[in-house]
């Protein structure tokens, strides 16, 4: 497998052209800009895979695109409004400073390894340079988001300065706050003999593996603590059972009651809503000819072609599985 950088045009067929551009979802997430040479015509297919929401910490936002023949976007989000940035920031330094400063206790938050490990040490970081947060002695408890910022922070190239600025920081050991990766399983039991003070960051993102579900197991009746979510809890999982408010959680076959308070920040979600997706449209010169809502539950596929019909006047259509279009 060979890696393409963005922008790069490459040639997987002699009558076919391909160039990624930065979709600003997760590190390497691209749009497709596919170019189909036949019969003496070119058309221009566009996909727009995973587009991340604008302004968000560690990826640059989503490039724009031109033109297009044929576009299929995606429409996870496409029917809700993530919470602003402000308000998710804001909601972060109140818990830590509710947990950590006035109730004295500390703060456990499952994350996922790879973007939201990462998205949290670099909000971390600038709160601190903000002079919003300070004293923070923060774990990564995850081998996996170990090696997962170590790829990331490799690649500054494609990421927002502040990235930058981070990794400077703490190359030179000179981060804003006290932070550790732990690797082994000592390691990881070490952090649970501690009481107060501590920002432990851990996997899985919903509870169900992993950790994260031994410092639960420690934190999780003690009310001085808190449980921060910051991504989606599906149902049937325990970060879901917690957010909606379970009075104990069932963790190595013992039923540990839930003292500790319970946050969940709703803004850092890595996919764009609904109107960062229509300001992504909106960069198109004109119109395509064809416009596919995919990569969506169906309601909210339909759902947002309609709003694209009503919101930027072109056609747009939720084709159903197996549909075929000639032009």
């Amino acid at each position: 497998m060979n890696g393409v950088p963005y922008g790069v045009e490459f040639r997987p067929h002699p009558q076919v052209r391909v160039r990624f551009l930065d979709a600003g979802h997760i590190l390497g997430s691209a749009i497709a800009e596919v170019r189909v040479r036949e019969g003496g015509r070119e058309r221009r297919l566009v996909f727009s895979g995973d587009l991340g929401q604008p302004a968000r910490p560690i990826v640059r936002d989503p490039e724009t695109v031109a033109r297009a023949d044929v576009l299929l976007v995606e429409s996870t989000y496409g029917n809700r409004l993530h919470k602003p940035m402000d308000e998710t920031v804001a909601e972060l330094v109140a818990a830590c400073d509710d947990t950590l400063g006035g109730r004295r206790g500390n703060l456990v938050v499952p994350a996922f390894a790879l973007g939201r490990a990462q998205e949290l040490l670099i909000l971390l970081f600038e709160l601190c340079e903000q002079g919003e947060l300070s004293g923070l002695n923060v774990f990564v408890d995850s081998p996996l988001a170990r090696k997962a910022t170590q790829v990331t922070f490799a690649h500054l190239e494609t990421l927002d300065p502040v990235v930058g600025r981070f990794v400077h920081a703490m190359r030179r050991r000179r981060l804003p706050f006290r932070l550790r990766f732990t690797a082994t399983p000592e390691e990881s039991m070490a952090i649970n003999k501690i009481r107060s003070g501590a920002i432990v960051i851990a996997a899985s993102g919903m509870c169900e593996a992993g950790r994260i579900r031994h410092h639960l197991r420690h934190n999780l009746a003690r009310e001085e603590c808190a449980i921060l979510f910051t991504g989606f809890q599906a149902a049937g999982t325990l970060g879901r059972r917690l957010v909606d408010g379970a009075r104990t959680a069932r963790l190595f076959g013992e039923a540990v009651p839930v003292r500790a308070s319970v946050h969940t920040l709703g803004g850092l979600s890595a996919h764009a809503d609904r109107n960062a997706l229509l300001a992504w449209l909106g960069g198109f010169r004109q119109p395509p000819a064809h416009t596919f809502v995919v990569h969506g539950e169906e309601h909210t596929a339909v759902e947002f072609a309609a709003t694209i019909e009503a919101g930027l006047g072109w056609p747009a259509a939720a084709p159903e599985a197996g549909a075929s279009l000639e032009c």
